[in-house]
């Protein structure tokens, strides 16, 4: 097949454009609004900065504003920093190796620039008046003298303005905040010395003063509830310095969260020294969950390459396995101390001394044990006088029962006198079919009934997990729910980005039954569960973990998937943490109510619900 001219011409090599090429390579740096926040903080850090305000508007869509009060820009720089690769930190291939700076490859400005419109405003301190440079698309619009504190002010406007593919496809305004939120913080923790604030459509989200250690920063941004989980560590070797904080067993919480390494003062992702961590937790805690940790190394910057990813993300160490062995044995030893054994006083003279029983063991035992008497033979309901009853119609009590004199159980036996039962007693008893003649509970995850064919097997869990989906993909269509209140409200911490996500989904919560309202910047208030779900505070604790990590899924699919996905999560996360079925009236009800489902065979998911044991079957066995 001949190939068109159109073809042919494709294959002629040609030079991009500036313009085409800067926007290309922008896709590398500037992957959402994140990526903008990161790197002007990063350069506000790098100038000196003691104070750096991130202003954000429609989650970076309309304006990412960064303020500081560092060294500033001349006029001639101010213009300069939009080149491609103009940079102050290199001057030769040598400094690659001793780079201590977030920024040093000078692509951050001439990125941004090329697809928002960035307005820079800079003044250094020994200069009377500043600089404004405009830029768009690459192209300098204008610069002129004005009016400004030293230090720098960059606004970004319309980010991806002439990309609209890269516009269309950013997440929702709640997501893209969740990921600036992200990268503030990575630069935060990194300068307790540094005061930085936040603020999105107006709002304050953090507002962090200067820190006298790294400790007290986590505090400011995390709260008070992590910190308290904490515990320090400390090595030094010859490759690597530690020093930091790693979570206690107990505190480890579903899914990632508060996992941070850090190196020379930058923040990176490692999986292998990630495994490290996790290593030193081996059966501490259970499997899937994950500790908090802040891990800050310094290392000689000869020995670590920090240019192998766009963003500078990732890391590449000279001695990986012996940072790995640092990080392994420094986190074990913080374990050590936090055991059982470490919370014993061995060296305070005054702490009691923990009892040893042995041969002595009577020493230990009371003296006497209190007990009370007991007519083990006294039965009410034989014929006798009741209570009250001595003395009426000449022996004959009210309802019609004979008086019998007989030895008081008050008196060591004289003078007792009972009273026979009224014949229409049992009345109020009178019999009916009970639940547990047609139920048995096995280890309070099976029920079984008797069916017409055999034995009916039912899977609490999945039937459950049934219930629970056929009552949320109702709630989705039509918002009805039914809700349980909890006796007391729980307060649980969920953190500033938690607290986001929850208010970003509280419609479909409340559509689902869920009672949580805000309280404070990283905290909320749960007043209600959906009915079936547990309301004792540890679970709703859970609970709210398992909510968070559920909506965090940014997977996007057609609306009816997504109802179904939604409503099956949910599903899920009630019924493994439901209480467990201890009464046959409870049993009868479930399996009364799944025999009434749409699909009482199978869950959402697919798996069996229950299962028939035919009567042959059972024949087969004796």
């Amino acid at each position: 097949m001949p190939w068109s001219h159109q073809q042919q011409a494709a294959m002629e090599l040609k030079i991009l454009p500036k313009n085409i090429a800067d926007m290309i390579a922008a896709g590398e740096v500037v992957q959402r609004p994140a990526s903008v926040v990161k790197e002007l903080m990063e350069n506000a850090v790098d100038a000196g900065a003691t104070d750096v305000k991130v202003v954000v508007t429609d989650a970076g869509r309309t304006l990412i504003q960064v303020i500081d009060n560092g060294s500033g820009m001349t006029p001639d720089d101010a213009v300069l920093c939009f080149e491609r690769h103009a940079t102050s930190k290199l001057s030769s291939a040598e400094d690659l190796h001793s780079i201590l700076t977030f920024g040093f490859r000078g692509e951050a400005l001439a990125s941004i620039a090329a697809v928002a419109e960035v307005t820079l405003r800079t003044r250094t301190p020994e200069q009377e008046v500043g600089v404004e440079v405009t830029m768009a698309g690459s192209e300098n619009k204008g610069t002129r003298e004005v009016s400004c504190p030293a230090g720098t002010n960059i606004a970004v406007r319309n980010l991806f303005y002439n990309i609209p593919a890269r516009r269309k496809f950013l997440k929702s305004d709640n997501a893209e905040l969740r990921h600036i939120l992200e990268e503030f913080q990575r630069v935060a923790l990194t300068r307790p010395e540094v005061a930085f604030s936040l603020t999105h459509n107006g709002k304050d989200i953090h507002v962090v003063k200067p820190a006298k250690s790294y400790k007290f920063r986590i505090q400011a941004l995390l709260g008070a509830a992590l910190v308290g989980e904490l515990v320090d560590i400390e090595a030094t070797t010859s490759i690597v310095s530690l020093s930091g904080y790693v979570g206690k067993p107990e505190g480890a919480r579903k899914g990632l969260g508060n996992q941070y390494l850090f190196v020379n003062g930058r923040y990176f992702r490692s999986p292998y020294l990630h495994k490290a961590v996790m290593k030193a937790y081996e059966h501490l805690i259970p499997e899937g969950v994950t500790p908090s940790y802040f891990i800050y190394m310094e290392v000689d910057p000869a020995s670590v390459d920090v240019n192998i990813h766009p963003t500078k993300a990732e890391i590449k160490f000279e001695e990986e396995q012996l940072v790995f062995q640092a990080v392994l044995a420094a986190v074990k030893e913080a374990m050590g101390r936090v055991g059982v054994a470490g919370s014993i006083e061995f060296d305070n003279p005054e702490a009691r001394d923990i009892p040893v029983i042995g041969s002595r063991f009577q020493d230990y035992w009371p003296a006497q044990v209190p007990g009370e008497g007991v007519d083990v033979t006294y039965n009410p309901f034989e014929a006798g006088e009741m209570p009250g009853q001595a003395g009426h119609d000449g022996g004959t009590g009210h309802g019609g029962g004979s008086v019998i004199a007989g030895p008081d159980r008050h008196s060591g036996g004289a003078g007792r006198r009972y009273v026979s039962p009224d014949p229409n007693y049992g009345a109020l008893f009178e019999e009916r079919t009970l639940p547990s003649a047609q139920v048995l509970i096995v280890q309070g995850r099976y029920i079984l009934t008797q069916s017409a064919s055999g034995i009916m097997a039912v899977h609490v869990r999945r039937a459950r997990e049934r219930l629970f989906f056929d009552r949320f993909s109702k709630a989705l269509r039509d918002s009805s729910h039914v809700s349980q209140s909890a006796l007391f409200p729980v307060q649980v911490t969920v953190g500033v980005e938690g607290r986001l996500l929850l208010d970003a989904h509280a419609e479909l919560l409340r559509n689902l039954g869920f009672d949580i309202v805000p309280f404070g910047t990283d905290t909320v208030v749960v007043n209600g569960v959906p009915e079936g779900y547990s309301v004792d505070s540890g679970a709703v604790h859970t609970l709210v973990g398992d909510l968070l990590l559920l909506l965090s899924d940014e997977t996007q699919s057609l609306p009816e998937v997504m109802e179904q996905n939604l409503a099956q999560k949910f599903a899920v996360l009630g019924a493994s943490g439901a209480q467990k079925i201890t009464s046959p009236l409870e049993a009868q009800r479930l399996v009364d109510a799944l025999l009434q489902s749409e699909n009482p065979e199978f869950t959402a998911a697919g798996r069996r619900i229950l299962s028939i044991i035919p009567a042959d079957e059972l024949e087969k066995r004796f």
